[in-house]
């Protein structure tokens, strides 16, 4: 795990967000996922050079229609971030200008405060990460389906035990479908009951043991949990 999870959505409570102009792929198999359709979803930073690819599906290609570059004008570290214990696992980038929406770049909507998913409750999860344990880097957006692993079963001794907190949310542990190393930051977004789309998780941790590892889901901050600190850093 190198720096904290960076929440690396275009976040809004607008009545329109999370609303792809084009329906995403759902019937996909991150490691056993299927290359993500392209439309509007939440973007995806790379902080270490301090620029912000919105739109983007395919990393090999520079010019990609309908996606584009933008600066950072702040990074937002969680204060209590803890990089022993992974605690408090998030961030915050401002963009350094306005971006103009549009069918390739759109807004995801926050989580209710507070809120839980039900176990079992379908998401997905999107990400450029390796496509297995030790496997290469995919070059084209990747997205799986993850199923919620309730809090009680994911602290289970023979689960995640108590190094997942209620701060925390699980998905997977099929043994078939994870995220994997490269895909830290990535959005867990789960359809509301509206309709829309809600970006719940941001990856965190997996197992070391290998990235669809039985019983050892993905690791996600739970996005709920932080909704009154995002939004006192989207004052600034």
């Amino acid at each position: 795990m190198l720096g904290v999870t960076v929440l690396a959505a275009i976040l809004a409570y607008a009545a329109s967000c999370g609303v792809p102009t084009f329906p995403p792929n759902l019937s996909a198999r991150v490691v056993g996922g299927d290359d993500a359709v392209p439309t509007a979803g939440p973007g995806s930073s790379d902080a270490l050079t301090y620029r912000v690819g919105l739109g983007k599906n395919n990393l090999t290609v520079e010019d990609e229609e309908g996606a584009l570059y933008v600066g950072v004008d702040t990074i937002y570290v969680h204060e209590k971030w803890n990089p022993l214990l992974v605690h408090n696992d998030i961030a915050l980038i401002k963009l350094a200008e306005p971006v103009e929406l549009s069918d390739t770049i759109q807004v995801a909507c926050l989580p209710e405060e507070g809120s839980v998913l039900p176990q079992d409750y379908p998401c997905y999860v999107t990400g450029w990460g390796r496509l297995w344990t030790n496997g290469p880097i995919s070059e084209v957006l990747q997205q799986g389906l993850q199923p919620v692993v309730s809090h009680a079963t994911c602290s289970r001794l023979d689960w995640w035990f108590i190094r997942v907190k209620k701060t925390m949310v699980c998905a997977g542990g099929d043994g078939v479908t994870s995220a994997c190393n490269g895909d830290s930051g990535g959005p867990l977004n789960c359809q509301a009951e509206n309709g829309s789309w809600e970006v719940r998780g941001v990856v965190s941790f997996g197992s070391a043991s290998g990235c669809n590892t039985r019983k050892k889901p993905t690791v996600f901050t739970r996005v709920s949990s932080y909704i009154d600190w995002i939004n006192e850093k989207m004052q600034l």
